[in-house]
């Protein structure tokens, strides 16, 4: 009996194989684990706390105003469709970017004549494919309407520039 208490005595933790391969596994993983949380440890103690470098700058980006408000004249003449084509829409609507319909590209504007006018103002406003939005922008709802007329008729289309809304009393 004593011999046997001998051996038990010489023995280690790991009694099957199973739980050599968690040992052999854990040793090599946490090490691995603990100097990555090292290295982040040091390497992130020379960043500069938020607004320790320019106080003024990050104290006026933390109060910036959210939204703006811009106000522009409401009587200001309108612009002409060809001025709105030239200002907003020529950079992709000159060259065909993306598929684009060119101006006076009468099989290109042929099919999407078809959807008439007020659909074509609306893909215009709410944007389509890959065109954004022209809604809200730099022009009025009546000038990118203006612009959609003047690029439809150069296609074929025969569509009467849209007049500036009457003002309400």
């Amino acid at each position: 009996m004593s011999e046997q208490q001998h051996e038990e005595a010489h023995t280690g933790p790991i009694k099957t194989p199973a739980q050599m391969m968690w040992v052999s596994i854990f040793s090599f993983v946490a090490p691995v684990f603990i100097i990555i949380g090292l290295v982040f440890f040091v390497v992130s103690d020379k960043k500069p706390a938020a607004g320790a470098t320019n106080m003024e700058k990050s104290v006026a980006e933390r109060i910036q105003k959210v939204g703006a408000v811009e106000i522009r004249d409401a009587n200001r003449p309108l612009k002409s469709g060809e001025a709105v084509y030239q200002a907003q829409c020529a950079a992709c609507h000159g060259a065909g970017v993306a598929g684009a319909p060119k101006l006076g590209d009468k099989g290109a504007w042929g099919a999407r004549l078809k959807v008439g006018f007020d659909g074509l103002v609306t893909s215009a406003l709410k944007g389509k494919g890959a065109m954004a939005p022209q809604g809200g922008g730099d022009h009025s709802d009546v000038e990118i309407a203006r612009a959609v007329a003047y690029l439809a008729n150069s296609g074929g289309g025969k569509f009467a520039e849209p007049k500036a809304p009457e003002a309400a009393k």
